[in-house]
């Protein structure tokens, strides 16, 4: 199994992160995407202890919507941020997260948009996939992914996916993968689950996008990587095949990808 979206650099983990990746890799886990927020130092640090302990830990840097104001009066210092990062960090295999969040409306939607398309065009440029995260954003996103993606040179995912059936259809149009975290486990995620159940084997991954989004029977705990096993086991469930299967059709979908 993979977790292909976590947050191990994040301070949360940092008095116990020996313990939490012997965990994961005790649950089975080959590896894990950690998302670095780009010219964080304190992220950065600990991404290098994260290695250090687990050497197959791949990393995505990427300017995160909530991030976006800070780069309104060039939103090309984004890319640039990302660009300076990646060029340092050996293991980086994507740019990412990036997108829109219309729900907190952190950073102005122009300058969101802006900064999400100087990294779309960044990811192109370096051939890196991208890890993208909307919210309350469906039109807009694949408004941008379209242009930004004309011709087939963008690949990417949709991360920790929340969206509607149009939008997972969609994203698999465009050529991405569609990523699940625990809310699928949720006793209220009916809707979600059936739209899981619509996205091509081929085309899934799972993520645990910890520390947030504990699984059930996590809710309320942190989230750790260990946990994608509950990810892992509630999409063979609606997919109809056994857990083995699916983690291993899901780290398959996953080379692919990011060609870790």
């Amino acid at each position: 199994m993979i977790d292909s979206h976590c947050h191990l650099a994040d301070a949360a983990f940092a008095a116990d992160l020996p313990a939490v990746i012997e965990r994961a890799r005790a649950a089975g886990l080959e590896r894990a995407l950690v998302i670095l927020e780009a010219g964080n130092a304190q992220e950065a640090a600990q991404a290098a202890s994260v290695a250090g302990l687990w050497p197959e830990v791949r990393i995505a840097v990427g300017v995160h919507p909530h991030a976006a104001g800070g780069y309104r009066a060039d939103p090309e210092r984004a890319a640039q941020a990302v660009r300076a990062q990646i060029a340092e960090t050996p293991s980086a295999r994507a740019v990412g997260e990036i997108g829109l969040d219309y729900h907190y409306d952190y950073s102005p939607r122009d300058v969101q948009q802006q900064v999400f398309r100087a990294q779309l065009r960044l990811a192109i440029e370096l051939d890196l996939p991208v890890v993208i995260h909307t919210r309350e954003a469906e039109e807009d996103t694949l408004a941008i992914l379209g242009q930004e993606g004309e011709g087939g040179a963008l690949r990417g995912v949709l991360h920790c996916f929340t969206g509607t059936p149009a939008l997972a259809r969609a994203g698999v149009g465009l050529g991405l993968h569609v990523s699940f975290a625990g809310i699928i486990t949720f006793p209220k995620a009916g809707e979600l689950r059936e739209t899981a159940r619509l996205v091509p084997i081929d085309r899934l991954l799972s993520e645990t996008d910890s520390p947030f989004l504990a699984p059930v029977p996590y809710r309320g705990k942190r989230n750790e990587p260990a946990y994608v096993t509950r990810v892992v086991a509630a999409l063979a469930d609606l997919h109809r095949i056994s857990a083995p299967d699916l983690g291993a059709r899901t780290c398959a979908n996953f080379h692919s990808l990011f060609r870790p």
